[in-house]
């Protein structure tokens, strides 16, 4: 069923659905991030996504059911372990993880400490603890710009963090200490997930986070969805933080990006001059701004925005090209908790000459996704996880 035109994935990173079976072995039973967001908040106006059918998915307070939604729903489940975004991604391009990255709840051990500095020439570290991102700059940013020693840090998530003021240390210096970390020191068993810069700015005890996040990956493990494409010169055009995730890998397009807003134009911008390829966006403001720092009123602004915006992402889809939009894990910023929460995440597709009201039902791997791609553009590859849902939307 090979089709002549192009893919566009959207990302709500960290915008889940509803407890995932397994999420007790999370402690995340109760986590609804779309749902506990709309009751927190009295409601979501959504009206374009519910026309596309986000309420058949679940109740979600103000947005209605659609007896004959103009786009195809349902949710997928995450098979392998973990709940952060390279595990979602990866999993979304095909790649099921059996074993979850090594986690650091009592900080990092002194051997990985003393390996960082000897190869970074750092005389010593701040940190070395998990803790909140804005926690550990108002306990930290003032010895650290006294001393000009990086904060190091982690959380619930596989993740090896490194905050420095932009001031004390400048971006190229932090990232090289990112990049050495990533291939030096956080490998073999010591291989998280993600090695994070986390510039900061501001002064006497006053800081906040800046734009300049980059995330440090690992490479995917085995084949992916974009190296199927990549290989057949489809072209792939990653959007946000895509590239980091993929650690680059099988890419023709990276397009970094600062906040949603921004996002959501280059994602308009691409799917216009994109009429056969792969566009693959993350929104991560969801995430890292609303749900970690459990800012409902945020999440529900930020997803009302999307919605605002939906309606021009729909007019640059034409013809047979395919919309899907999801979410890599959940983050519910009504839980008491600043970390990410083992969820469904939402599947809304959407073609102009497609089907329409069609429940997808429940995915029983994100996987699903991967494969559906791969085969919208001709290919089978059986050595991908995952079952296509193509025959079910065009």
């Amino acid at each position: 069923m090979k089709k002549n035109g192009k893919v566009v994935c959207i990302v709500l990173d960290g915008v889940g659905i509803g407890a995932a079976p397994d999420a007790h072995l999370y402690h995340d039973e109760s986590a609804n991030t779309f749902c506990n967001t709309a009751i927190k908040t009295g409601g979501l106006h959504m009206p374009n996504m519910a026309l596309l059918g986000l309420g058949n998915i679940a109740e979600i307070m103000g947005i209605p059911k659609q007896s004959s939604a103009n786009g195809n729903f349902g949710k997928m489940r995450e098979v392998s372990k973990g709940k952060d975004s390279t595990t979602g991604h990866w999993e979304f391009s095909g790649i099921i993880l059996e074993k979850d990255f090594p986690y650091y709840p009592n900080g990092f051990p002194a051997d990985v400490i003393e390996m960082f500095c000897s190869l970074t020439g750092c005389k010593k570290v701040l940190g070395n603890k998990a803790a909140s991102g804005t926690v550990i700059l108002e306990e930290l940013g003032a010895e650290h710009e006294r001393t000009g020693f990086p904060i190091i840090y982690t959380s619930a998530d596989s993740v090896f963090q490194i905050a420095a003021n932009e001031q004390v240390i400048p971006l190229e210096r932090l990232y090289e200490l990112c990049t050495i970390a990533r291939h030096q020191v956080m490998v073999g068993p010591h291989a998280v997930g993600r090695v994070i810069a986390r510039p900061f700015a501001g002064s006497n005890g006053k800081y906040q986070r800046t734009t300049n996040r980059r995330d440090f990956s690992l490479l995917p493990p085995a084949l992916t969805m974009l190296d199927i494409l990549f290989k057949h010169h489809i072209p792939t055009v990653a959007i946000g933080k895509i590239d980091d995730l993929f650690a680059g890998k099988s890419l023709s397009e990276k397009i970094h990006t600062k906040s949603n807003a921004e996002g959501i134009e280059e994602t308009i911008a691409w799917a216009n001059k994109t009429p056969n390829g792969f566009v693959f966006t993350n929104l991560v403001d969801f995430d890292a701004l609303f749900g970690h720092r459990q800012d409902a009123d945020g999440m529900k602004g930020a997803l009302e925005y999307f919605d605002m915006q939906l309606p021009r992402i729909l007019t640059a889809m034409h013809g047979d090209d395919l919309l899907v939009i999801t979410a890599d894990h959940g983050n519910d910023p009504t839980d008491n908790s600043t970390d990410h929460s083992r969820e469904y995440v939402p599947l809304v597709v959407y073609s102009p000459n497609g089907k329409k009201n069609v429940d997808l039902g429940i995915r029983q791997t994100f996987a699903d996704l991967g494969k559906t791609v791969v085969h919208y553009f001709g290919f089978e590859h059986n050595e991908l996880k995952g079952t296509s849902f193509l025959s079910q939307v065009l």
